[in-house]
């Protein structure tokens, strides 16, 4: 015969299935973690922000390298030849009485400075867009920081949950132990058939097999909380329960979009990267105009025993205009154009899925609340229900079947409403990141 119990216990088993591999956890060493410091610690550790930072590092660079064009150039050049007997003819050579000296050698050095004054305007909005990119990247990546805080989050909780399904499995496994040894003196004195034992002792098989699930999916969790944060792998971490105890107020939506707009990282990041693509067409339209710049230099040259030069500097100014900008710029004024429409597309998918995620946000963080009160109420009726329950069996009313499902549906309800309070404080700080502001309490300690 087929009993619901039995398929209630798996159910139970496997609400804490993850996904990570299996591991072997040996010489373990246990550490209690608070939410923050995991928090903390992943921030410090994560890998993916370890790529920001060098994306940032790239663009900071680049900014660098950009306005280094404003400054002069300064270039030095020499040269020592051995020289074959050349054959030199002309007037000089006509008048020259003793016929013309032997050249064999040559050396000249030459330096040249010069100074940009007018680019137009390449320079000057070349170096703003370069400017506003770093600090489009820069915002990216504290926008990747609010990503990986949710993901230790979200970890934790997972984390938590395996923790405390292991607690309450145990607690369950005791009167398990227990009503196996009440019904095997009933048993044994006559007083219940042996098959209602079999259901108590399939009841406890079933207890156990669900506590060692629960507890190989709390040493993977903890395997998986180590890598994030960059401990040992044989660390058991023992999470802080009261960082789930809490419940924030939830304001109005209309508050959470507005803060969205004000604080979202990612969504000020694409409009810096508008500003970038608007200086980037004007300095795409400066290569319309001439370049003007101060120029200076030394030349020395040395023929012997012909002409000898030293101390020739010069000044001067410079003009450069490439003819063929005229038919080459417009294509290139298209692409600058085209990456301006680019963003300013993408600025307005992302508006859209900006108020969606704070919209989704925060009725899921609605839910979670009212799911506290319905699991807190599920407990006194589950309680109740047990209560009732064996007084009935005690009476002879119910069956043994009729009992173990109501020992199941305690376990389920204090399951549920343990689980409840940890998914109400991730679904609020879910709400933080859609709007942007999750690590506003973390900036001093993460610059």
């Amino acid at each position: 015969m087929k009993h619901k119990t039995y398929s209630k216990l798996s159910v139970i088993a496997a609400t804490l299935l993850l996904t990570a591999p299996a591991a072997t956890v040996s010489a373990q060493n246990n550490q209690n973690l608070t939410l923050n410091e995991a928090i903390q610690a992943s921030l410090q550790n994560s890998k993916q922000l370890r790529l920001s930072k060098a994306k940032v590092d790239e663009a900071v660079a680049n900014y660098k390298e950009t306005w280094d064009n404003k400054l002069p150039d300064f270039k030095v050049s020499g040269s020592y030849m051995m020289l074959t007997s050349p054959t030199i003819s002309g007037d000089l050579t006509k008048s020259s009485k003793g016929g013309f000296p032997t050249v064999n050698k040559a050396s000249y050095a030459m330096a040249n400075a010069s100074l940009p004054l007018f680019s137009g305007l390449r320079l000057k909005y070349g170096v703003e867009s370069a400017k506003y990119l770093e600090t489009a990247a820069k915002l990216n990546a504290d926008n990747d920081k609010e990503e990986v805080a949710q993901n230790t989050i979200n970890a934790y909780s997972n984390l938590y949950k395996a923790m405390k399904t292991v607690e309450l499995l145990k607690e369950n496994l005791k009167q398990q132990d227990q009503r196996v040894t009440d019904f095997t003196n009933l048993e044994s004195n006559g007083l219940i058939a042996r098959n209602d034992l079999l259901k108590a002792q399939l009841q406890k098989s079933n207890v156990e097999l669900s506590l060692l699930e629960a507890e190989s999916n709390y040493k993977v969790a903890c395997i998986n909380m180590d890598l994030m944060l960059g401990l040992n792998e044989e660390t058991m971490i023992i999470p802080d329960s009261t960082g789930f105890m809490s419940q924030d107020d939830a304001g109005t939506l209309t508050q959470w979009e507005a803060m969205a707009m004000q604080n979202r990282k990612d969504f000020a990041a694409l409009g810096y990267n508008e500003k970038a693509a608007n200086a980037g067409i004007k300095a795409t339209k400066g290569e319309y105009y001439p370049g003007v710049a101060l120029t200076g230099g030394y030349i020395a040259l040395d023929v012997p025993p012909i002409l000898t030069v030293y101390n020739a500097f010069n000044i001067g100014v410079g003009l450069q205009y490439s003819l063929s900008s005229l038919w080459k710029t417009g294509a290139k004024l298209d692409v600058a154009k085209a990456r301006l429409h680019q963003v300013q597309a993408t600025q307005n998918i992302v508006s859209d899925q900006m108020h969606l995620q704070v919209s989704q946000a925060y009725q899921t963080y609605l839910l979670s609340n009212k799911k506290i009160e319905v699991f807190n109420k599920a407990i006194e009726q589950a309680n109740e229900n047990y209560r009732i329950t064996q007084n009935k069996y005690t009476n002879n009313l119910v069956t043994t079947t009729d009992l173990l499902d109501a020992d199941v549906a305690q376990l389920q309800a204090k399951l549920n409403y343990s689980f409840a309070k940890v998914d109400a404080v991730v679904a609020f700080k879910k709400l933080q990141q859609t709007a942007g502001v999750l690590l506003n309490n973390y900036q001093t300690t993460n610059k």
